[in-house]
Order: structure tokens, then C-alpha cells, then sequence
């Protein structure tokens, strides 16, 4: 899947790869042309990524090939025992956790999942959770309370699911429940937007002591899409709007609605996915060890007053 501005991108790495075929095929000596055609390709990825509009990072954070939760859970870990279920209803399959051992340290792992095909998105329910996999999401916090294990989180939603069926369900009560009770949280809570981080949907598993956001991501009320057929009746208006709504991750950083950008490598993180996951691995021994070693009010305390602060004003 080529994005349009990784075109001019795509046609000189093609030209590179028929410069080295005809090389091979033909024994003549183009070393200095390839290396200057790959000095070209460098110059102009990092002109091109560096320079990224709001729109064109919402559809990086939507690429086909970028990794989901469980790629981040399944390569991270030494071990991963997926749990299911939330003993009320159901087990929604667009919501995932379970135990997992990285490096000797438990961490319970919770995320959304969309799917890489049509029929998993089926399944996934293209990563919309209903009202049972927010309460499956509770239910796994509880447990890793219980057994004083720290909670990684991975966010990556279009948003809840709004059919309703879910509203019948308790949807909103399920989400507000969520928030209130992750404030009360007795252990670290560390929370990743890995994709689409869209509004209660969010939300809803993303109260935590440290919330960062990989480079390539966005974290708003509403997507671009959304907001473009409120405000004009239309979709043709979406990248307008996702300038409007400043919801990259450099504007969260700016309005300290998060704690941190994680970098990707340069094109994405489908580009070199195991990059990434080390990445995010260092990420979160970093912030445990931070956070491990918080008294455990203090930290209670402190998260509460970073949510707290969040578009409070003196008059």
C-alpha cells in the first residue's frame, strides 16, 4: 500500500533496484550511481517525513502494514497468555490482554485490535470495542492490581463501537467507569497510541501515569472525516479539519495532553517493524523503572493532578 506522497519515494527506490539488476546482469561497475541514487532516496525521505502534514500523519497512523497491538505484545514478550472475557457478557475480540514476561518483569498487556484482513476486522470489529471490552479491559486492571503487576496499554481505535446494541448495553457507563476506576489504579500505568486514538474510545483505557504517543499517530475527539461532515456536510473537507483539530502527536505534546513522542523509523513504523518494538520495549522498562519507583499515593496523586490539569484556567 503506497500512500501519494510515498510515490516520488517508491519510483526512485525502483529505479535503484533495476540500476542494481542491470549491474548484476550485465558485470559493469555502477557503485558511485548507486550510491548516489541511495544519498538521493535518504534525502528526500527525510525531506518528505519531516515535513508531513496533520492529514498525511492520520493516514500513516492508518497504514495497512503498521503494526497492532498484539504485534507489539507477541514480539515484546518472552511469553504472552491472552485472557478472555468479562464474566458479564461476552469476550469482545477488538479488545486483547493477558499476562506477559519481558526480561523476568510481569506486565499485564491490554489492547485494541483491528485486524489485517477482512475477515479478521470482522471478527476485530475493525478495533471498535463494545461495552464487554472496555469491562474485559477492567476486569484484567483489577486482576493485575491484585497480583501488584504493572499495566501496559496499546491504543488504536477509529473509536467505540456506536451501533446500537452497544448503547443498549451501557457503552457510555462502561467508559466512564473505566476512566474513574484507572485513576485509583494502585499500580504503574503505561499507555501507547500505536494508530488511531479516537475519543471515548480512547479514552477509555487511557488513563495512565505516562501517555506517549508514537510520531506517527493522532489523539482527538473525533477524526478528520467526522468533524469535516459536521462542519461541511461533507468528507471532502478532512484535511482541513485535521489541521483545525491539531491532533498529531507533536500538538499533544505542546498542549501536555501526553507525556512523550515516541520516534519511529524514518517512513513509519511498518517500515521497520522490529526496530519499533525494541523501541517501545526500551520505553517501557524506562518509565516502569521511573514509575516502580514512585511511593504508590504519590503516584495515585500525581496522575490525578495530571488529568486534573488538563484545560483547567485562573480567570
Amino acid at each position: 500500500m503506497l500512500l501519494e506522497f510515498e510515490k516520488p519515494i517508491a519510483d526512485l527506490e525502483a529505479k535503484l533496484k533495476d540500476m542494481k539488476e542491470l549491474a548484476q546482469e550485465s558485470n559493469v561497475d555502477v557503485s558511485d550511481a548507486v550510491r548516489s541514487l541511495e544519498e538521493r532516496i535518504k534525502l528526500l525521505k527525510e525531506d518528505t517525513f519531516k515535513h508531513l502534514t496533520r492529514w498525511q500523519r492520520v493516514q500513516l497512523s492508518r497504514h495497512a502494514d503498521r503494526p497492532y497491538a498484539l504485534d507489539y505484545i507477541y514480539s515484546i514478550t518472552d511469553e504472552f497468555i491472552e485472557l478472555h472475557g468479562d464474566r458479564n457478557f461476552g469476550d469482545d475480540k477488538a479488545m486483547v490482554g493477558g499476562f506477559g514476561l519481558v526480561d523476568g518483569q510481569s506486565y499485564m498487556f491490554i489492547g485494541q485490535q483491528k485486524g489485517r484482513n477482512t475477515k479478521q476486522r470482522q471478527v476485530r470489529n475493525f478495533g471498535m470495542a463494545n461495552p464487554e471490552g472496555y469491562r474485559k479491559a477492567l476486569r484484567l486492571m483489577k486482576l493485575a492490581e491484585k497480583f501488584n503487576k504493572p499495566i501496559v496499554v496499546f491504543i488504536d481505535t477509529p473509536g467505540a463501537f456506536p451501533g446500537l446494541e452497544a448503547e443498549e448495553r451501557g457503552q457510555g457507563e462502561a467508559i466512564a467507569r473505566n476512566i474513574r476506576d484507572m485513576f485509583m489504579l494502585k499500580v504503574p500505568v503505561i499507555c501507547f497510541i500505536i494508530g488511531e486514538g479516537a475519543s471515548g474510545g480512547a479514552l477509555g483505557i487511557a488513563i495512565g501515569d505516562r501517555v506517549l504517543m508514537l510520531e506517527n499517530t493522532w489523539y482527538s475527539v473525533i477524526s478528520p472525516e467526522s468533524c469535516s461532515s459536521i462542519l461541511w456536510h461533507s468528507w471532502d473537507y478532512k484535511e482541513q479539519a485535521a489541521e483545525a483539530l491539531k491532533l498529531t502527536a507533536q500538538d499533544m505534546l505542546q498542549f501536555n495532553l501526553v507525556d512523550g513522542i515516541v520516534e519511529e523509523p524514518l517512513g513509519g513504523a511498518h517500515t521497520d517493524p522490529e526496530q519499533m518494538y525494541r523501541t517501545v520495549k526500551k520505553e517501557i522498562q524506562k518509565h516502569f523503572k521511573e514509575l516502580n519507583a514512585l511511593d504508590q499515593q504519590d503516584r495515585i496523586d500525581k496522575r490525578i493532578d495530571k488529568f486534573s490539569s488538563m484545560g483547567a484556567y485562573k480567570d
